[in-house]
């Protein structure tokens, strides 16, 4: 043991030495908090006043913006606000693709997810629907407005509270069990001993659909050419009625739903610095605490499926999984552009 974590140990073990170490942990997050507040931003609005907004955590995954934004760009309705987002660093490829779509592009100084998340709504007053998506969703064709339906549907006819409303995601450690289901693959991907087949946050238990790049393969049709298209499955999936599960574990919010009410009654996006220095996952473990501990549910449509390429530990390993198979991502109308 240092002499570092002898002297650490001895303090924690008397009452003074601890409301020391707290008070010099306080101070310290206190002064990281005013570090990220002042800091500066640059906001390039073409916003329109919408009621609807949709804004995109983007700047590390340039490969994939092609398809991306080309996705998002056919699926958005022209009355809704879209406002790119960049944290800790300006783009000029993703300034100039907000510019080509009068699309609002946002960036600032500090890298703090919560930060941006928080000045991009709060630069949309009018918005009261708020889509955030990361910049590694492949959107159907179909996106937007059966996730408002679903949300008044929940609230209309059920006994449930939304806390925000999400696509059925592919690479997701919730979703993919339900959508293994509603193709008829959950025994197929038993027999690939892959995973425990058990829905998870991915940190606790079954971490392989988080972690594993095969799994993530696997569930982009690797070997079922069935789940390789979001855009034939939400068709398929749109021709039912309207529905949705509950989620009742931890949820990865790359792609949610939310009001601009929820947004203020959980305190806005938390500025703290547990998942890193910049809050990676804490506006995610944020959300889902406010889901969980005010009664409200985490709302996952039946219909509507979007695709993830991978989480962080799986991004080497799907990147180049992209690059093979780029044609599988790119939007069926391009292709016949094409």
């Amino acid at each position: 043991m240092s002499l570092k974590e002898s002297l650490y140990r001895f303090m924690n073990s008397n009452g003074f030495g601890s409301a020391l170490l707290e008070a010099r942990r306080i101070r310290r997050h206190r002064q990281k908090v005013e570090t990220v507040l002042s800091s500066e931003h640059r906001f390039v609005d073409r916003s329109t006043g919408s009621e609807r907004l949709c804004i995109v955590l983007a700047g590390y995954k340039e490969p994939l913006w092609d398809n991306v934004f080309s996705r998002l760009a056919y699926a958005a309705p022209e009355d809704m606000d879209i406002c790119i987002m960049t944290s800790g660093l300006e783009n000029e490829q993703l300034a100039r693709i907000a510019e080509e779509n009068g699309w609002s592009y946002l960036s600032t100084e500090v890298n703090h997810l919560s930060l941006i998340q928080n000045l991009a709504i709060e630069l949309h007053p009018s918005a009261q629907w708020i889509f955030k998506l990361d910049e590694d969703m492949f959107l159907p064709k179909t996106f937007f407005e059966p996730l408002i339906e679903t949300y008044g549907l929940v609230e209309r006819d059920s006994y449930y509270q939304p806390a925000f409303v999400s696509p059925l995601i592919n690479v997701s450690c919730y979703g993919h069990i339900r959508l293994l289901e509603k193709c008829g693959l959950i025994d197929d991907f038993r027999s690939t001993e892959l995973s425990d087949v058990k829905i998870t946050d991915g940190i606790h238990h079954n971490k392989r659909v988080l972690e594993d790049a095969t799994v993530a393969r696997y569930l982009w049709g690797e070997t079922q050419p069935v789940l390789r298209d979001v855009d034939e499955l939400t068709k398929r999936f749109m021709m039912d009625d309207l529905s949705y599960t509950i989620c009742s574990t931890r949820y990865s919010i790359g792609a949610i739903l939310f009001t601009r009410d929820a947004w203020e009654e959980f305190g806005k996006f938390p500025l703290t610095f547990v998942g890193s220095d910049f809050g990676l996952g804490d506006d995610e473990e944020h959300i889902c605490h406010y889901a969980c501990f005010t009664g409200r549910a985490m709302v996952v449509s039946e219909n509507v499926i979007a695709g993830h390429l991978g989480y962080g530990p799986q991004t080497k390993g799907m990147m180049e999984y992209y690059a093979e198979h780029e044609d599988r991502f790119v939007l069926p109308c391009v292709k016949e552009d094409e």
